[in-house]
């Protein structure tokens, strides 16, 4: 089963300049709790952005560079080569950014998305979800509090 995961916008906003435009601790924990221990599929963006690799994880990044390397990344060149070092893994993650997402929707099973109650100046977006192919099968609310300036909500779609 392969699974989306982003956290977006009211208008599919993901990011400006390669960075979250909100900071969401309970949405950080639910996404380690998620992809630990499975294959996480991004760009190379996506990738460089992150301090130093996730613990537990196996990144799998995808890049035009046939020269890139990096410390803690399993290079590929393109979705589906991922997707194959990624077979024995019953549920590969695919965590961005906005091209990445856009390759994988129509390969995807299962979407995670955060809908961060809040329109954002952004730069990438995550793709529309197509009423006609995915069902929603759960929402749960996470109201605005002193830890996040914004409300959100945890939702998962599953392909029909």
């Amino acid at each position: 089963m392969i699974t989306l995961i982003a956290a977006a916008g009211l208008h599919n906003e993901l990011g400006k300049d390669n960075d979250l435009v909100w900071h969401l601790p309970d949405d950080f924990k639910r996404f380690k709790q998620l992809t630990t221990g499975h294959h996480i599929i991004m760009g190379r963006k996506t990738f460089e952005s992150f301090p130093k690799p996730l613990p537990n994880r196996t990144h799998l990044v995808i890049t035009r560079n046939k020269d890139y390397q990096k410390e803690g990344a399993v290079v590929v060149h393109s979705m589906e080569e991922a997707l194959e070092l990624a077979k024995e893994d019953p549920q590969p993650f695919i965590i961005g950014g906005g091209e990445i997402y856009h390759l994988g929707i129509a390969l995807a099973d299962k979407i995670e998305l955060t809908r961060v109650q809040g329109n954002f100046d952004a730069d990438a977006f995550f793709p529309e979800i197509p009423e006609a192919e995915w069902k929603l099968i759960s929402e749960v609310t996470h109201p605005k509090d002193e830890r996040h300036n914004y409300a959100f909500s945890y939702q998962t779609f599953v392909r029909l």
